[in-house]
């Protein structure tokens, strides 16, 4: 479904990714895993569209995005959740939430049908603002917005980071539900590798900004994580 060939990306005159080489199936959740600063924040970035510039191809389902704006590949079915959630902290809860729609190539303002199965607090509290929410509130909120652009594949940068304790089993069920209930296809980078090894049909890791290891989720072991998240 998603396919990097040959991407190089780049902030400005630095070269942080080197000959990402990767395929993700449809409807699988894959996890991308490294230690901090080895660009695993960066290769959501650039699938995105968010730096510099990049080189080879991304291809999602065999359309080539390589050139193409942030915009316009959010409206091919890419969502994103980045790193530290990045809500707007005067809008209402709503408001944030429909934000994804100017995505959704179907036009449809309206909040997802499954947000308020998901996150019951979001709906009853749909005209507080963002910014009065719990970083876990937040995240909650970051993801229906993603949610509301209709995505076919969703990329979640570090979604349990910071965020009380109570909330981040909620987080992470509420991942395998999006994932099983839409069959939606998830890149989830994440430093808890329990729930990686738990949620995750395959995985990456990087170091450096190149591949050092793809698998299976099953062959995503306690030696592995060790060997390659230990500094």
């Amino acid at each position: 479904m998603l396919q990097l060939e040959s991407v190089n990306s780049f902030y400005g005159g630095s070269h942080i990714l080197h000959d990402i080489n990767l395929e993700i199936e449809k409807g699988k959740i894959f996890a991308v895993l490294g230690r901090n600063g080895v660009g695993k924040s960066t290769l959501l970035k650039t699938i995105m569209g968010l730096t510099s510039s990049m080189t080879g191809k991304l291809l999602l389902n065999e359309d080539d995005l390589s050139t193409k704006t942030t915009f316009s590949r959010a409206r091919a079915g890419i969502g994103y959740v980045p790193q530290g959630r990045e809500i707007i902290p005067d809008f209402s809860v709503k408001e944030n939430i429909l934000m994804g729609r100017f995505a959704d190539i179907n036009g449809k303002v309206e909040i997802p049908e499954l947000v308020p199965e998901l996150f019951p607090y979001l709906m009853d509290n749909l005209n507080r603002a963002g910014g009065l929410l719990s970083g876990g509130q937040q995240q909650q909120l970051a993801i229906a917005r993603a949610l509301a652009t209709n995505p076919d594949i969703l990329l979640l940068d570090e979604p349990t980071e910071g965020i009380q304790p109570n909330i981040v089993e909620q987080i992470e069920e509420c991942i395998i539900t999006l994932n099983q209930k839409l069959n939606l296809t998830i890149i989830l980078v994440e430093q808890n590798i329990r729930f990686a090894k738990r949620a995750s049909h395959g995985f990456v890791f990087l170091d450096n900004g190149r591949v050092v290891l793809t698998g299976k989720g099953a062959e995503l072991t306690d030696e592995l994580a060790n060997k390659h998240l230990t500094i």
